[in-house]
């Protein structure tokens, strides 16, 4: 029998309907399953068990009385640490931030509360969400439940680790260049970087997104009709449009004369590994039994492209850790002081052509992707790495080297997805990212429940170790 913690949105609120189960006994197995599985993980921040209780009874109090105030009103939810919840603070993953309360919701964390949502707690990430990975000077480090040894991804490093291991059915992540859609990938989850605009958020700024970490696509779908209302905050927010998210669900025939392409190489970054990629060929050839037009699609990043983009946020970063006094400098995780200070010589010239490879690769990435319906490709080249690690290479100086096949899609301000599509030899998810037309959230989701339907059995998810 599903226990509590896993239940699905919609399952939940059917329940709650029908005064089967209600929002305070839910809650309550959520936060017994943190129990068993937080001392392993340290995935979340700002757990208050008796808050998200009380929620769980305004709630129970609202579905008793027959008026919810929405398809999630109920449904624990966990929110990533730096987007704000009024009256908490926001740490931004480093030891250097000076703790202050948020004085409001930031957007996503707004929407979900008018919509009824528990938030049980926030969740983990790193020194300013500069890293994949889980290893923070704030938080304790944050692991991988399919194993403990390995790193969950990051920046969402919590909202993925919680998602695999069933705190609730619902999380919100960021993405600058594969903040959720990584840690999804070596979590085995479901993960939509929508749109740039699609989702309100405060602060805004290029390339920076906020959406669903979920286990299912209806799930993700779900998120969307909520977080996607209007926010004036975000003034880079899309107009508001009617878009049917209920409609996420068009079976295997979705995919039916679709032209995909197939990207396995990226062009630069970390050669693709072997368990990776055969998986991903494997995912290929299931979209043409569906009735898919596969066709390889050539590289179109470079070196050039990666490297200008992670020397201008080098030169970002040295320039915000240049305002913090010296005592609270030091307390930012030496890897980051490291990447960031190595841009101390860089002149305006050479900040301008760093700077310049941003719409480089939005050029690049919609000319490349105009010819298909869809894109699909590995979401990193490698399954999840040693959770001590702050990135792959463990090197300031190659940094970004595993985000070649994501970051494309947050500069084209493209949707893209990562959806597990098989496991390492040794128990590890292999994320499959898809990517589709700006704008296309929806069409990014469908295809994404059409592969849910064919892909092979999956694994049961992981349990937590026995005390």
């Amino acid at each position: 029998m599903t226990g509590l913690h896993a239940l699905s949105a919609a399952e939940l609120t059917a329940a709650y309907g029908r005064r089967d189960l209600s929002p305070v006994e839910v809650t309550q197995a959520v936060l017994d399953r943190i129990a068993q599985w937080e001392p392993h993980l340290r995935a979340s921040y700002l757990l208050r068990p008796d808050l998200a209780l009380a929620q769980a009874a305004a709630s129970q109090a609202r579905w008793r009385e027959g008026r919810p105030l929405g398809p999630l009103d109920g449904v624990p939810v966990t929110i990533k640490e730096n987007i704000a919840t009024r009256g908490d603070p926001v740490p931004l993953g480093t030891a250097a931030t000076h703790l202050a309360p948020a004085a409001d919701d930031a957007p996503p964390a707004a929407r979900l509360r008018e919509a009824g949502a528990v938030l049980v707690c926030k969740t983990t990430m790193p020194d300013y969400g500069m890293l994949s990975s889980g290893l923070s000077s704030f938080h304790p480090l944050s692991r991988n439940p399919w194993d403990l040894s390995k790193t969950p991804g990051g920046s969402s490093a919590g909202g993925a680790a919680a998602a695999a291991a069933g705190y609730g059915p619902l999380h919100v992540g960021t993405d600058i260049g594969g903040s959720l859609r990584l840690p999804a990938g070596w979590c085995g989850i479901f993960s939509l970087k929508p749109s740039l605009g699609r989702i309100p958020i405060d602060p805004p700024y290029t390339g920076r997104a906020a959406g669903p970490m979920t286990r299912t696509v209806a799930d993700a779908a779900a998120m969307m009709q909520v977080l996607s209302q209007p926010d004036a905050r975000d003034s880079m927010s899309l107009p508001v449009q009617d878009i049917a998210w209920a409609s996420f669900d068009q079976g295997p025939e979705k995919l039916r004369g679709l032209r995909i392409g197939l990207l396995l190489d990226a062009g630069c970054g970390l050669p693709v590994e072997p368990e990776v990629r055969a998986a991903v060929e494997a995912t290929a050839r299931r979209f043409e039994a569906a009735g898919a037009i596969v066709e390889p699609l050539r590289p179109f990043m470079t070196q050039a492209m990666l490297d200008g983009m992670d020397h201008f946020w080098r030169m970002r970063s040295r320039i915000d850790l240049a305002a913090l006094a010296p005592a609270d400098k030091a307390k930012v995780l030496p890897y980051i002081r490291d990447w960031a200070d190595s841009v101390a010589g860089m002149d305006g010239e050479a900040a301008f052509r760093a700077a310049s490879q941003f719409h480089a690769v939005r050029v690049a990435s919609v000319k490349a992707c105009a010819a298909f319906d869809y894109v699909i490709s590995p979401t990193a080249p490698m399954p999840a790495f040693a959770a001590e690690l702050p990135s792959p290479t463990n090197d300031p100086l190659r940094p970004l080297e595993h985000i070649a096949f994501t970051v494309p899609f947050n500069m084209s301000e493209q949707p893209a997805a990562s959806i597990n599509c098989g496991h390492t030899r040794g128990g590890l998810p292999i994320g499959l990212q898809i990517a589709g037309a700006r704008f296309d959230d929806l069409g990014v989701l469908q295809v994404a429940r059409a592969f849910e339907l064919i892909r092979e059995t999956q694994r049961p998810w992981p349990e937590p170790p026995a005390t």
